[in-house]
């Protein structure tokens, strides 16, 4: 019997839990069939690039991520004037334009251009009609060795920086870091403070 002033117990162990139970047994049928929609799709769009438009590369926001990069919407209209590409052929030719997008520095604007320019030379231009062959369109000789590209078009890989190695000298071993650092920083904090005593024995001297 159960005593004093306590919640009387009523455990509820029947939930039917076997009813919500999701599994995932479909797995491998759904990774064969979106393989296959992949390869339908690739059929369907031959000969542009299965992975779309070319994009540019763009560093990521924050201070946290602005180190990575990573590929962006669009090309800015300033990169595509800079590569001699018109901002209403780059779409029909598989570029990517972000009309908003702005260049805040001059390497990121000279990576983008010379990116554009690489996809250029390499770009086999189709005509829309095969009887009618447009101004900008490739040869016969090169659509007929044209290949579609499989998977990403100029990927993009950030560079590492090279290490140096250098020998340990004498002299860079008996450096005392943290003393210089304490010191500059001490340094640093009066400085303003010395500046304005030197001004005031300067102006005694005078006197």
């Amino acid at each position: 019997m159960v005593k004093h002033n306590n919640v009387i117990p009523n455990a509820h162990f029947r939930k039917d839990w076997q009813n919500y139970v999701k599994t995932w047994f479909n797995q491998p049928a759904r990774k064969t069939r979106r393989r296959l929609a992949r390869q339908k799709k690739a059929v369907k769009i031959f000969p542009k690039p299965t992975a779309g438009p070319l994009r540019p590369v763009v560093h990521g926001q924050t201070v946290k991520y602005n180190m990575k990069l990573r590929a962006g919407k669009g090309f800015s209209l300033e990169e595509l004037k800079a590569a001699n590409i018109p901002k209403k052929l780059a779409p029909t030719i598989g570029i990517a334009v972000d009309h908003r997008r702005k260049n805040r520095s001059l390497e990121s604007l000279q990576a983008n251009v010379q990116r554009l320019k690489t996809y250029k030379a390499k770009l086999v231009v189709f005509p829309r009609r095969d009887r009618k062959v447009k101004a900008g369109d490739s040869s016969p000789e090169e659509r007929a060795n044209a290949t579609q590209v499989q998977g990403p078009f100029l990927p993009i890989v950030r560079e590492q920086p090279s290490v140096e190695l250098v020998k340990i000298t004498d002299e860079m071993k008996a450096f005392k870091a943290y003393y210089k650092l304490r010191i500059e920083r001490t340094n640093q904090r009066h400085f303003g403070a010395r500046l304005k005593r030197a001004a005031e024995a300067e102006k005694e001297d005078k006197k």
